[in-house]
């Protein structure tokens, strides 16, 4: 939540000349409503029913970067799903980082709507330690900085191509053609 998937997610489509899935965004254009819309009405279960659905649908296409909202890994299979479906990134941040970046964002998230700098900190903390079990899943961690100027953005997808890069020539060897 506030990590920077989605902007970073998209940088890194582009370069990679993948397309660029936002699972909320997915689920807004299914249901017409925002996210803050739909955990209004039907509350975060429900919601992340929704999400889990939304999840599996995504994760069947193919050549894309999906950013999936801080919640979704930790409910039900959806960590499982998306390692299935290809290569999982955690873009891991302290709660500092976090809680800053969350301030500063102009994005309405339902979970942390209304909370002063303390709860919000007390708020983060708490789910970054309920929550990085499932996160750390992921085949890669990736150590975000502040990403605040365009410069750092594209420094971090640099970076993000380069582990994958990594993880690939380790993980998928190519293999010998001769007979």
């Amino acid at each position: 939540m506030g990590v920077g998937k989605t902007t970073v997610g998209k940088k890194l489509a582009k370069l990679l000349s993948l397309t660029f899935v936002d699972l909320d965004a997915h689920i807004q254009s299914r249901h017409y409503k925002t996210i803050p819309e739909l955990f209004a009405e039907k509350g975060e279960q429900e919601f992340r029913k929704i999400e889990q659905q939304a999840l599996h649908e995504v994760a069947s296409f193919e050549n894309v970067v999906i950013s999936t909202g801080g919640g979704a890994p930790c409910f039900f299979d959806n960590m499982e799903v998306m390692s299935r479906a290809g290569t999982t990134v955690y873009m891991e941040a302290t709660s500092e980082i976090l809680v800053n970046r969350l301030l500063a964002s102009k994005n309405v998230r339902p979970l942390v709507v209304g909370k002063s700098k303390e709860e919000l900190t007390d708020f983060v903390t708490a789910h970054l330690a309920e929550r990085e079990r499932f996160y750390k899943k992921a085949d890669i961690i990736y150590h975000i900085n502040q990403m605040l100027t365009k410069e750092e953005v594209n420094v971090t997808v640099e970076d993000v191509v380069a582990q994958l890069k990594t993880f690939f020539k380790n993980n998928c060897p190519i293999r010998n053609a001769k007979q």
